[in-house]
């Protein structure tokens, strides 16, 4: 367990198409979250990013999963976890506007919709992260589904800064992923002391999803 290691696997995931990747062309971005895990001699970094994908039909949280610990798969991938339980009825017929008039149902719990008929549901979706983040993104269990149980947390980060191109900067070259590297090795927290300022809000990749 070695800061060399562990950016070793970000870029070979990386250059496999296997990180994270705010300007996807296939998702309008909504939110972003990752987590950090380690006990010294195991690490894992759980990355989510959320978004509407017009394909899937779906509000859907991607949760990547990295690490030398995971209970099943490889590095880099993960779960597709769709959010919205009604979108046949919040977009009838599979359009990618809001119908009106009905709530968007998340885990079984109506959100009131402060939109218009006619709204584009990556607006919709982005009205509800502020008081509903926490029941979009992923909870324990899902966090925790490629983990050992006994891993714990070391570090929650809620924005950071984000390469825009991971084909001209590795996840090694970036200042984000070898601060997250020292904090794994090290145990500890405080050594994420970024000096780039975040940039995984949607706002910041205005051609993501427009494929």
């Amino acid at each position: 367990m070695t800061i060399s290691s562990i950016l070793g696997q970000f870029d070979h995931c990386a250059a496999q198409g296997r990180f994270p990747d705010q300007d996807n062309g296939y998702s309008y971005p909504v939110d972003a979250r990752m987590h950090l895990f380690g006990d010294g001699t195991r690490w894992a970094v759980i990355a989510e990013l959320l978004g509407y994908n017009p394909r899937a039909g779906n509000l859907v949280d991607f949760v990547h999963c990295y690490g030398n610990c995971l209970t099943r798969g490889e590095p880099g991938l993960g779960r597709f976890l769709d959010r919205v339980d009604n979108m046949a009825e919040i977009a009838p017929g599979g359009a990618e506007e809001y119908g009106g008039g009905a709530p968007v149902v998340v885990r079984g719990r109506p959100l009131p919709v402060d939109a218009e008929a006619g709204t584009p549901l990556q607006e919709v979706f982005r009205r509800l992260v502020p008081e509903y983040r926490t029941l979009l993104l992923a909870d324990e269990a899902e966090l925790r589904d490629h983990l050992p149980a006994d891993l714990p947390p070391l570090l929650r980060i809620d924005e950071w800064n984000q390469p825009e191109d991971f084909w001209e900067t590795r996840p090694s070259g970036h200042e984000t992923f070898r601060l997250v590297a020292e904090v794994l090795v090290s145990g500890d927290p405080g050594r994420y002391r970024p000096t780039l300022a975040p940039n995984t809000h949607w706002s910041n990749w205005p051609d993501a999803g427009t494929l």
